[in-house]
């Protein structure tokens, strides 16, 4: 079976978002342009990964390029994006690995997000070369979600997705778990309710 491709070059809209309420959130990445819309379910703990790495990237890229390169040192007020995801969302797959390119000569970020898939090994050497035999098949791969971004869209993804991220439930000033509407069992309290 060949590779299915969402490519999005460049995507009129690609944002991280939310379906439920905290503690229950499901996260997503959505793409959309000239009239279709991908959305891939992933973990808050990727949304977050893909932010600061997204952000790393683009500092790497200004700071050896001399401040030459078109990519802003934060992201514009004037293109932040909050409104909600694109509905219906259709889960097209659940990401399982990402990856990160700048593109010099196109001058933009490259972000992909593959399908998770399940490898049958009886070695961690069978891992490994079933991992490597399949990041290297382009005809069939898993699905994969394959978006270019300016580095103004890149900035602007990044900041709305620590946005999404931090929306979630606070953490408990003693031990940094979540904490519940209803309170929580906190370790540093031997076991008490915070507020009890």
């Amino acid at each position: 079976m060949s590779r299915q491709v969402f490519l999005y070059d460049p995507p009129d809209r690609f944002v991280a978002g939310t379906v439920g309420l905290p503690g229950r959130r499901t996260f997503f990445l959505q793409a959309t342009a000239a009239g279709r819309t991908t959305s891939v379910a992933l973990e808050k703990a990727q949304v977050e990964a893909l932010a600061e790495r997204i952000d790393e990237l683009l500092d790497e890229v200004v700071r050896r390029s001399g401040g030459n390169a078109p990519v802003p040192a934060v992201a514009p007020s004037e293109i932040g994006d909050t409104a909600p995801l694109e509905a219906p969302i259709e889960e097209e797959f659940r990401v399982g690995t990402m990856a990160l390119a700048w593109d010099g000569d196109g001058e933009c970020m490259v972000v992909e997000a593959q399908a998770v898939v399940e490898l049958a090994a009886d070695s961690e050497e069978d891992l490994a070369d079933e991992e490597e035999r399949l990041l290297q098949d382009d005809e069939n791969g898993p699905p994969m979600l394959r978006v270019r971004l300016s580095g103004t869209m890149a900035r602007a993804f990044a900041k709305r997705a620590m946005e999404v991220v931090n929306a979630g439930r606070p953490p408990c000033p003693l031990c940094s778990l979540p904490l519940d509407p209803e309170g929580h069992v906190c370790p540093r309290q031997n076991g008490y309710r915070r507020g009890e």
